[in-house]
């Protein structure tokens, strides 16, 4: 009989493998477009922290029903559905930014661009 660590280790591997096997779907991409956003504070340009896409897509702070079809993936990085406009997205995330002090009391600038296809 195998040691008892062993035998509690196999129940949950077994599951974790399962779970890896379906994983495969949650891979691949979420929306029809992926868009690169920067922010600009005070000249300086940068990818835009995920805490802040995070924040501002998922929690929909702006009320606004077309932001729920955004996906944050990485710094910089949302996936998008064709529902969103990249500009008002823009516009509506750096007045949050701004309102919550993001730029340090200076306003923040969004740019949104179009990442290319990888098909």
């Amino acid at each position: 009989m195998p040691p008892k660590n062993e035998m509690q280790g196999s129940e949950p591997r077994r599951k974790r493998d399962s779970v890896n096997r379906n994983a495969g779907c949650y891979t691949a991409a979420m929306y029809a477009r992926k868009l690169r956003v920067e922010v600009i504070v005070n000249g300086e340009r940068k990818a835009c922290p995920l805490e802040w896409l995070d924040a501002f897509c998922m929690r929909n702070f702006t009320g606004s029903a077309e932001f729920d079809d955004t996906l944050p993936v990485a710094e910089g990085q949302i996936e998008a559905s064709l529902r969103v406009d990249p500009s008002h997205f823009a516009r509506a995330f750096e007045e949050w930014l701004t309102k919550r002090g993001k730029g340090n009391g200076q306003l923040v600038r969004v740019e949104i661009q179009l990442e290319p296809s990888r098909s």
